[in-house]
């Protein structure tokens, strides 16, 4: 468990070390989650020790919430001035996932994207 759990940490320090050397604006661990995805990919997928160790961490991804939670109520006050963009953000945010869903659903499902079924000339 150890070795793994020392993996994900030596995969994102290598991102956050590309991050920050070619002065990126990606954060260092989704650098870090794509080597280590072309990593797994490389080798066939996860050992079973590793396996293990991400559902561990993953039954307990709540806690990793805390953090983020405590600055948001560290910052309130910057919440209460700027609400209004906060507010726009997600809801355009919202609004453009779900559309990019649905045009990748329908593109998967083969359906032509700017409608539904075409019905047939009577």
């Amino acid at each position: 468990m150890v070795s793994a759990i020392t993996w994900l940490l030596v995969f994102q320090l290598a991102g956050e070390a590309i991050a920050r050397g070619l002065d990126l604006q990606v954060p260092g661990p989704v650098i870090g989650m794509l080597l280590l995805f072309l990593a797994l990919a490389l080798r066939g997928g996860p050992s079973e020790e590793f396996r293990t160790s991400s559902q561990g961490l993953l039954q307990h991804l709540s806690l990793l919430f805390v953090p983020a939670g405590t600055g948001v109520l560290l910052h309130l006050h910057r919440v209460a001035d700027e609400w209004i963009a906060l507010l726009v953000s997600l809801v355009l945010g919202t609004l453009a996932t779900l559309a990019v869903t649905a045009f990748t659903m329908k593109l998967v499902q083969g359906s032509p994207p700017g409608g539904g079924e075409r019905d047939a000339a009577p």
